[in-house]
Formats: structure tokens, sequence, C-alpha cells
């Protein structure tokens, strides 16, 4: 698995984990409720039809990209700066941001520059990985795909 697909995964990984709390907690709460489950639905012919609402997955909500990083940050209990540092960023989500491991996702997405000017290699990672979380379904505030 690449990099980039390591930091993916474990955005996204958190985001599902966010939602299971508050679903597990309306289960909860309706649990009382008399709701049938498929097994459970009359089969006669009379029965109301299914509309797609009732049978069609839900759309994928994007992932809050800021919101994730911010708790993770949190969670993680250092100081750290997400919002302008790839190192930082990499840190609260528990990854290995050494330099090789910076240097593979720069490859990764497609840095042609000098490799051993770590400080440009890092804003030009930033960036592109903003845009790229963004490009596959992360909500990336504005400020940050400029």
């Amino acid at each position: 698995m690449g990099i980039f697909a390591k930091i993916k995964s474990a955005i996204w990984g958190e985001a599902k984990a966010a939602e299971v709390a508050p679903a597990s907690t309306q289960a909860t709460t309706a649990g009382g409720a008399a709701t049938a489950t498929p097994a459970q639905a009359p089969s006669s012919a009379g029965s109301a039809p299914t509309t797609s609402a009732q049978t069609a997955p839900a759309a994928a909500a994007p992932v809050d990209v800021a919101s994730i990083l911010d708790a993770a940050v949190k969670k993680g209990g250092q100081k750290l700066d997400w919002k302008h540092s790839i190192v930082d960023l990499m840190k609260a989500l528990g990854m290995d941001a050494s330099l090789a491991e910076r240097k593979e996702l720069a490859q990764e997405l497609g840095y042609t520059g000098d490799a051993g000017d770590s400080a440009k290699m890092n804003m030009f990672l930033h960036k592109a990985l903003m845009k790229k979380l963004s490009e596959n379904g992360g909500k990336v505030p504005a400020d940050l795909l400029d």
C-alpha cells in the first residue's frame, strides 16, 4: 500500500468510526420502536411497494478532512500544525513522517523537484496531498487548496 493510500485510509477510517458512534446511539434510542426488518415484513402480494429510498444505498457524504485531522491532533495530545506541515499531518495520523516516507509520497504525487530540498518538497507534498484528498471525496478547506 502506498503512502497516499495509508493517509487516505487513516482519514476515511476515522470518518467511519465517527459515523458508527451516532448510529449506535440512534439504534439504542430507537430500539423500542416497532420496525419491520425484511425477514419480518409481510409477504402478501398486497404489501406496500418498496421505494427506491428504502433500497438504494446512501450516497457517500464527503469526508470532512479538517475535522478528522483536528480530532486526531487533539487525541494525540501534541501541538501539531497539520494545516501547514506535512510532517505534522502524518504524525497526527500516527504515521512515520521520516524523510524516506515523504520521498516515497513525493514520488506517488508526481514531485519533480529536488528531493534534497526537503522544505520545498514538503510544501509541494502538503498542497498536492490536500488536492488529492479533495479529488478523492474529501472536504478540504478552500484555503488549503490554493
